[in-house]
């Protein structure tokens, strides 16, 4: 990929970051060549800051950082869309996006999220951060035990029983994917490959 700096008196391009798992436009920044560089390099979005005069990491204070999954250029290469995860709110005010949009994410995004906070935060002490950090097979090993059980409780007929063991099966197959680096949206886009 290669942008046109050039065509920008100033040498900044316009950098629209976009959630990757729920398609939410987050925010707009501009980029410089270095900015870019150091973007692709690090997998962290970093832009350059016109009031600062420098590069500026993204989340470099609030610690609310966007991880990158995807870039791409826009067809005349001078402009660029940046697909990422969020850890945080994005907008310095505390909102989600900096358009203070109210549409909440699905649940099972929302869900990512948090758990991906816990896998960040060491020092956080909830079941989550404690589950991921005795490792993947502790981690793995926890989600066959609840398959097992949520195929014991489907021979029954006690559905409150069945969705409960169904809803920890679902929470620890999300603590597994976040263990190996991974989420729910590149699962289901495997199916969607399938589905062609």
């Amino acid at each position: 990929m290669k942008i046109d700096f050039a065509k920008f008196e100033s040498g900044l391009a316009p950098a629209v970051i976009q959630d990757s798992q729920t398609g939410k436009v987050l925010m707009l920044g501009y980029m410089n060549e270095e900015a870019l560089a150091k973007t692709e390099k690090e997998k962290k979005v970093t832009f350059f800051s016109r009031s600062k005069k420098r590069l500026w990491m993204k989340g470099e204070e609030s610690g609310n950082i966007l991880h990158v999954k995807e870039i791409l250029a826009d067809c005349d290469n001078d402009a660029i869309l940046i697909k990422a995860l969020p850890t945080g709110p994005v907008c310095h005010t505390g909102a989600d996006t900096c358009w203070n949009e109210k549409n909440e994410p699905d649940f099972l995004t929302h869900l990512e999220s948090i758990i991906q906070k816990r896998k960040s935060d060491s020092s956080e002490k909830s079941y989550t951060s404690s589950l991921l950090k005795s490792g993947i097979n502790k981690v793995a090993q926890k989600v066959g035990e609840e398959a097992v059980e949520l195929v014991i409780e489907a021979k029954d007929n006690n559905e409150e029983l069945f969705l409960n063991e169904a809803a920890d099966l679902l929470f620890h197959y999300l603590v597994l994917l976040a263990a190996k680096d991974t989420n729910l949206a590149s699962v289901i886009k495997v199916l969607k490959d399938r589905h062609k």
